[in-house]
């Protein structure tokens, strides 16, 4: 009797893989954890091989499981052209993402969606979490990943984001000058903190570099311009936080969170990858 490979398995195995976690992936599936490691016994059985370690920590794939994993992979890519030709016209999933949230998760919360589905076009607007949360309000986004701020309540908690002042190793802060930053323009929120609490702890401070975006403000930071407030999960490995060194207040924290008026189940798929995704990206940055 010839073996046969089941889809949905196939695909939760190429789930937990990318993500390293059966609960990530099962947030992904919208299922439970024990259907996603029933699914991955199963397919280790038909293959006789075993695919994952799984340890208190994390999941990775054995040699067996990388082995498969491109040919996972080219198999899910076979069947979503295979029924190209029947698939529903093709949708839009529209997404705004805070500058300052926008992380290393991005790259394979893009690869995953692709993965998913090559029948979703995806829009992402990145800006001010405010600016998003305004679009979304007025019905110009289908979802958002911004940071809490105000008053807002409701949606999901993705993750908690503590804050510091990054600059390059090489950075040396001028004696009895005011303290160079590197920010975002106003209304930028994370701007707001870190002035904020400059002026509580009467620390003089001056705006040496205003970027039109993240990018460009850890640029400034990387070349030495300036400090810069980033939340630790964005900052790069060329930046430092240099706050506790030179007495600079604490910034604390600020939690990143998911607003969806998707009803759609392809739309709704797509979210709960982008959610277990960067849930497991920001767990191992």
């Amino acid at each position: 009797m010839i073996a046969t490979l089941d889809i949905a398995t196939v695909q939760a195995f190429l789930l937990v893989a990318d993500l390293q976690s059966f609960t990530r992936a099962a947030e992904a599936l919208g299922t439970t954890q024990a259907a996603v490691s029933l699914k991955l016994q199963r397919l280790e059985m038909l293959l006789g091989k075993r695919l994952v370690e799984r340890s208190p920590r994390a999941v990775r794939l054995t040699a067996d499981g990388a082995g498969f994993h491109d040919r996972a992979r080219a198999l899910m890519v076979a069947h979503a052209r295979a029924l190209s030709d029947d698939a529903p016209a093709a949708q839009s999933l529209s997404l705004g993402i805070s500058d300052h949230a926008a992380g290393p998760e991005l790259v394979p919360l893009l690869e995953r969606l692709h993965a998913m589905s090559s029948n979703l076009t995806l829009a992402v607007t990145i800006g001010f979490s405010r600016e998003m949360q305004d679009a979304y309000d007025a019905g110009e986004l289908d979802a958002v990943i911004v940071r809490q701020e105000g008053s807002r309540r409701g949606g999901e908690k993705l993750t908690e984001d503590e804050f510091g002042w990054f600059a390059s190793r090489r950075f040396m802060l001028p004696k009895g000058e005011p303290l160079p930053l590197a920010t975002l323009a106003p209304p930028c929120g994370v701007r707001a903190i870190a002035v904020r609490a400059l002026d509580k702890t009467g620390i003089a401070w001056r705006e040496r570099f205003v970027g039109g975006g993240v990018t460009a403000v850890i640029a400034a930071a990387l070349a030495g311009l300036a400090i810069a407030p980033l939340a630790r999960r964005i900052a790069p490995p060329g930046l430092i936080d240099i706050g506790p060194a030179h007495k600079l207040p604490k910034l604390g924290s600020s939690k990143v969170m998911l607003h969806s008026k998707v009803s759609d189940p392809a739309k709704l798929a797509a979210l709960r990858a982008v959610a277990a995704t960067f849930r497991s990206s920001a767990r191992t940055t």
